[in-house]
């Protein structure tokens, strides 16, 4: 069994992610995310806002819009901008949709925030009293426009220890900040790893580039002592979802972490089943 806890999909045309989708030969639609997922025996995901070409996100309604239209395999996340108007409405949507809203998703380096802002206190909150996680983009960003000041996995520390009942998960393994990142959640129980987006495209390096991402992750792994709070995502369409499975799958652990991986960690992180 497979649960990806992050994809992207929109039907807006200045989704920036189109560019990835194109770079991937995707047509990037619901039809073929779906039949990929069959394909590839993922049984159910997490739907993220993707990048607007603006820098924005793609507005929350439509992600649960799409994922209705998924007949049950897609769960929403919703994206939190660190305005309070942003933040009134995910709490009123989260309270609209209980149940249904599997995490809430905050935009470090997108967005020139620190975690800790007194703006996401609402959000924390919420997501204690439901114990709803909260992910936050962290490492390399799609634009150039992205701060890597603010996408640091090393922020979320902090807040990890500041909130130790929050579930918190370091989309992305804070690459290329993995050690660090790995160190964030060895050091805090309250945080997990998703491996989601760490390659994309070809190159003349491509082939090293991912033998030696899946030897880092392994290593973070071993650093950790165990692969109980890593958690397989794809970040389709940066990645293909049989990339992404077969990158998850190559990875230097016991069996058992592999499966914690691939579907097991994320049943019992965002609550399915």
């Amino acid at each position: 069994m497979v649960f990806d806890c992050h994809i992207h999909l929109s039907e807006y045309p200045d989704d920036r992610l189109r560019r990835y989708a194109r770079l991937n030969g995707f047509f990037y639609t619901l039809e073929e995310l779906l039949s990929s997922m069959d394909k590839e025996g993922v049984s159910g995901g997490l739907l993220l806002s993707p990048l607007l070409e603006d820098g924005s996100a793609v507005p929350n309604t439509h992600i649960l819009k799409l994922c209705e239209r998924s007949g049950g395999r897609l769960s929403p996340v919703l994206t939190v901008e660190p305005s309070r108007e942003w933040v009134e409405d995910c709490v009123e949507t989260f309270t609209k949709n209980r149940g249904l809203v599997k995490a809430f998703k905050i935009r470090l380096g997108y967005v020139r925030v620190k975690p800790v802002n007194q703006v996401f206190s609402r959000i924390y909150d919420l997501a204690e009293e439901h114990g709803v996680p909260v992910m936050f983009h962290t490492g390399d960003t799609a634009t150039e426009r992205g701060s890597l000041e603010y996408s640091h996995p090393l922020l979320l520390d902090e807040l990890a220890v500041s909130r130790p009942e929050l579930k918190i998960v370091v989309c992305h393994f804070g690459n290329p900040w993995i050690m660090d990142a790995a160190e964030v959640a060895y050091k805090n129980p309250n945080v997990y790893l998703d491996i989601s987006g760490l390659f994309t495209g070809g190159g003349e390096y491509r082939d090293k580039y991912v033998e030696w991402l899946s030897n880092r992750v392994s290593e973070a792994i071993y650093f950790m002592g165990s692969a109980g709070r890593v958690l397989f995502g794809s970040d389709y369409p940066v990645e293909s979802l049989s990339e992404a499975v077969r990158f998850a799958r190559s990875l230097k652990v016991s069996p058992g972490d592999i499966e914690r991986i691939m579907w097991l960690n994320s049943k019992e992180v965002f609550g399915f089943g």
